[in-house]
């Protein structure tokens, strides 16, 4: 058996890695999506609103569960033993076994609960209120671990074998490598064919629940043969498997107590039966699962902002500096009222996105990914903003707190906690790239050929026509709008205004993106701090949408509008700021800085300091299949 070395996978182009990418995403639009024409400066607000809803039988059911798991955390879940001890209880992960709680989003057949996607995401917000890691081993689960990926392509004889175990059992989600992270081109592990079986080989990082899971969803590359189309594939392992050895239980500077793991598959036999897919369809496979699973990021998110919001509520009244709280010193107010507005938008985001994704009318890849990126980014902000409202309170322990007398508030732990979620499920970079790519598919696929360098000059000729045609029709459709009459949306009240900016500036937006790629043409690929302010404009527009649309139709009726009405001021300087960034910068003299910060030009800025790393590769190498590490599993059973 031949094992792709690092060194050959280091040789991977630009291009190559590029293509794997391509060929992953789905091509097809199969059903309309508001992200899509959000982008292309067409507000179509009736993709959106009125505001989807649940079936009554479906919310009943839900709401039903929320009530047994807020008991079942009030009374059987202390976050202080998780945090002390770096681990969830085993009496916790079966208490919630018990409750369900592992098989939410698989169908009742299958002996789930079979919960709607809002109310899989309460549950989420829920739990990750009382601190995130409950929410991270859920989420890693059931939106990226075995059940999601099953449910969307599994066989019915897999679905029957593997779902009815994922309502008790863990499983986790294995694709990152020490040299492999948004780059899957680069994966080192393999699946050889060998008779009936796949042979695995490699290592796996950050495997989230990995450390407990019974069940493992494994990328590798399936090389290529006579009889086999070979490329990246999916599997289910059982993590049990003879020549399976979690080699190490990784710890972070937040998520205290999540089960993350170094794995590592020497010569593991996997039937053929337990292929997820066709070989060469595991990223499809990934970034389908991902399409929806990345939802419970910002579900967690927004219970954070809530949470937050509620101490920031009633620590700024208590507290009394220069004769009166806090709270009404302008400094601290403006700070309270980005956590209200910003904790209000974050839950309308995820709320609309998971109603839509159960309405099943859309097409939400770009929604679920605008909530994950805003609501990773947002959180932190909100996170930060209560540390420093609280002051030395906020950078103390909740237990040093309660030591000396006075209320454990986590702040520390919640900033810490959060930041991960600018990193993980696709960081914001990648995140950027990824709406990005999805957000000019259009232009693409009719000026696609004129940019390319390798397309011959009579195909670029083809798609000029092509292309011409097509910008004859859409360019005038960006000069005027709804947004430009003061009549327009008045059934949003004071909010129709904020809908009447959306407007305008989805066009400008769309404009924008016209102008960028008239300018770089080919090269617009690497203006990624551009792409990203566009993608950033258009999570800001999304979310204002999702403000409004809530606001309206939210039973707290008044006060509802209040904060879609701040939220959406807010978010309206932010967009214009960031539309003042797309030509006004300093990305130019930042590259050729960083170029040169590479080049060793600086080097003498770092005299005077000590660097206190621990000595070691910067990459951890992963060809030494005699390890003899101890087995760290350790299945909740």
């Amino acid at each position: 058996m031949t094992v792709t070395s690092s060194s050959q996978q280091a040789s991977v182009s630009e291009q190559e890695a590029r293509k794997v990418a391509e060929q992953a995403r789905e091509a097809d639009w199969r059903k309309p999506s508001f992200g899509k024409e959000l982008f292309l400066g067409r507000f179509r607000l009736d993709l959106v609103h009125p505001h989807p809803t649940g079936e009554p039988e479906s919310v009943d059911r839900g709401e039903a569960f929320l009530a047994k798991m807020r008991e079942f955390c009030e009374t059987s879940v202390d976050p202080r033993v998780i945090e002390r001890d770096n681990q969830i209880p085993d009496e916790v992960v079966r208490g919630l076994k018990e409750l369900g709680a592992f098989g939410m989003k698989i169908d009742t057949e299958y002996g789930g609960l079979g919960l709607s996607q809002v109310y899989y995401n309460k549950a989420c917000m829920l739990l990750g209120s009382l601190h995130p890691t409950l929410g991270t081993l859920l989420s890693a689960h059931q939106s990226i671990g075995v059940p999601q990926p099953v449910k969307m392509f599994g066989t019915k004889e897999q679905k029957q074998t593997w779902l009815p175990r994922c309502t008790k059992e863990i499983s986790a989600f294995l694709l990152t490598e020490p040299d492999v992270g948004s780059d899957p081109a680069r994966l080192h592990a393999t699946a050889t064919p060998d008779g009936d079986d796949y042979v695995l080989d490699g290592v796996k990082l950050w495997t989230t629940n990995g450390v407990v899971a019974d069940l493992l969803v494994v990328m590798a590359q399936v090389p290529k043969s006579e009889d086999h189309r070979g490329g990246i594939t999916a599997f289910v392992v059982e993590a049990d498997s003879p020549g399976i050895v979690v080699e190490n239980r990784n710890e972070f500077m937040g998520l205290r107590g999540i089960e993350n793991g170094v794995t590592r598959f020497t010569k593991v036999r996997v039937p053929a039966a337990n292929r997820i897919g066709k070989e060469g369809q595991g990223l499809k496979v990934a970034l389908a699962t991902l399409n929806v699973g990345r939802l419970s990021v910002p579900a967690v998110c927004a219970g954070t902002a809530k949470w937050c919001l509620k101490i920031a509520r009633e620590w700024s009244r208590e507290r009394v500096q220069w004769g009166k709280p806090v709270g009404e010193h302008e400094a601290v107010s403006g700070k309270i009222a980005f956590i209200a507005a910003t904790a209000y938008g974050l839950e309308a985001m995820v709320d609309l996105s998971s109603e839509m994704a159960d309405e099943d009318r859309n097409d939400i890849r770009i929604e679920a990914a605008l909530a994950k990126l805003y609501a990773s980014e947002m959180a932190w902000l909100v996170a930060d903003e209560l540390v420093q409202v609280r002051g030395g309170r906020g950078f103390e322990t909740a237990e040093s707190q309660a030591a000396r007398g006075e209320r454990g508030v986590p702040a520390e732990q919640m900033l810490r906690d959060m930041r991960i979620n600018r990193v993980f499920e696709g960081s914001t970079e990648i995140m950027h790239l990824l709406i990005a790519r999805e957000a000019v598919d259009a232009h693409l696929a009719v000026a696609g050929d004129i940019i390319d360098p390798e397309v011959e000059i009579k195909d670029k000729a083809k798609a000029a026509a092509k292309a011409g045609g097509f910008y004859a029709r859409w360019l005038p459709k960006l000069v005027a709008g709804k947004g430009q009459m003061p009549t327009s949306f008045s059934e949003f009240g004071p909010l129709a205004a904020h809908l009447r900016f959306v407007e305008r500036a989805s066009r400008r937006m769309a404009r924008s993106t016209f102008y960028g790629m008239s300018r770089w043409q080919g090269k617009m690929e690497y203006k990624q701090r551009f792409l990203g302010r566009i993608v950033d404009i258009g999570a800001e527009l999304f979310a204002m949408s999702a403000a409004c649309v809530r606001a309206e139709r939210d039973p707290e009726g008044g006060t509802a509008v209040e904060l879609a009405d701040a939220f959406c001021q807010q978010a309206r300087t932010r967009v214009e700021a960031l539309f003042s960034l797309l030509w006004d910068n300093s990305d130019d003299v930042d590259r050729r800085l960083a170029a040169r910060v590479l080049e060793d030009r600086y080097t003498w800025l770092e005299d005077g300091v000590l660097d206190p790393s621990i000595e070691g590769p910067w990459i951890a190498q992963d060809a030494d299949p005699d390890s003899s590490k101890p087995n760290l599993h350790r299945p909740i059973r």
